[in-house]
């Protein structure tokens, strides 16, 4: 059984506090892209080795103990002994530390196609709850729909946004943004709109209000960042914005917009990925 794990891009993000348990609350909104790594889950009778992982595609760490689908294989098996060893081949195409929830992506169509394929029975509740455990933005390709998410961004509710008939671009530069680069400078606060509140006006009031808080200090560790960000605008994106922690940045488009080009005389942008969608 073969399945095709998406991504996704924050439309704003707010780090509103540091919590006691070492996690941030945030603010944000899902969205859901049709940019996909491609997953098969197949039985197997290796006894000795109940999950034989290969991969293709953009190269990853090959540590079987970091790898999220494969935590998720030994998540589901403490609770149904039953499950039977698996060989799973991932093929990726979604850049990693990229801002675009990829591995999360990976870990929770995990779960979902080992719940369908071996009649676990799970409900979708239980479903995110054990996506839950494996990583903050997980529960949300459980749903895979736009939500506005709190918390650690595990709390998920529907939010009306709908990108449908516009152009997205994702361009990133191939630079790995850490988590803990992200959150070194970071200074969290809460601002006087929610971004579910901001996004119900039209998108041309958006670059005055939606903001990622953690593009103030990445763009200044990462210029070329930044001036990915500067070149939407100047070619006529309705609101560009980094996605996640990064390193990927997007720009929405009228989708009629003409070709967008990056301009090849500031940064060198051979090793770039970039990727054009009509919604």
């Amino acid at each position: 059984m073969v399945v095709f794990p998406n991504c996704k891009i924050n439309v704003g993000l707010n780090i509103l506090r540091k919590r006691e348990d070492g996690y941030h609350d945030l603010d944000t909104i899902f969205y859901p892209i049709p940019i996909t790594d491609v997953l098969e889950i197949l039985p197997s009778s290796n006894q000795n080795d109940p999950v034989e992982f290969s991969m293709s595609g953009i190269q990853m760490d090959a540590n079987k103990e970091n790898n999220l689908c494969i935590k998720a294989y030994w998540l589901l098996k403490k609770d149904f002994a039953h499950l039977p060893p698996i060989k799973m081949h991932l093929h990726k195409s979604i850049p990693m530390g990229a801002g675009l929830g990829g591995g999360s992506a990976d870990a929770a169509f995990t779960l979902r196609l080992l719940n369908d394929k071996f009649n676990l029975g799970c409900s979708t509740k239980q479903l995110i709850e054990y996506a839950a455990a494996l990583g903050s933005d997980c529960p949300f390709f459980i749903l895979n729909t736009a939500a506005a998410a709190t918390g650690r961004g595990e709390q998920l509710t529907s939010t009306n946004l709908n990108l449908k008939g516009y152009q997205l671009i994702l361009v990133n530069p191939g630079i790995h943004i850490s988590t803990k680069e992200a959150f070194a400078q970071l200074k969290p606060c809460i601002p006087g709109k929610s971004i579910n509140e901001i996004i119900q006006q039209p998108i041309h009031c958006w670059p005055n209000e939606l903001k990622n808080d953690f593009e103030s200090s990445i763009f200044i560790s990462h210029p070329a960042i930044a001036w990915i960000k500067s070149s939407f605008y100047q070619q006529g994106a309705l609101f560009a914005s980094m996605s996640g922690s990064g390193s990927t940045v997007y720009g929405i488009f009228p989708k009629d917009a003409p070709a967008f080009l990056l301009p090849t005389e500031t940064f060198d942008t051979s090793g770039y990925w970039i990727k054009t969608i009509t919604l």
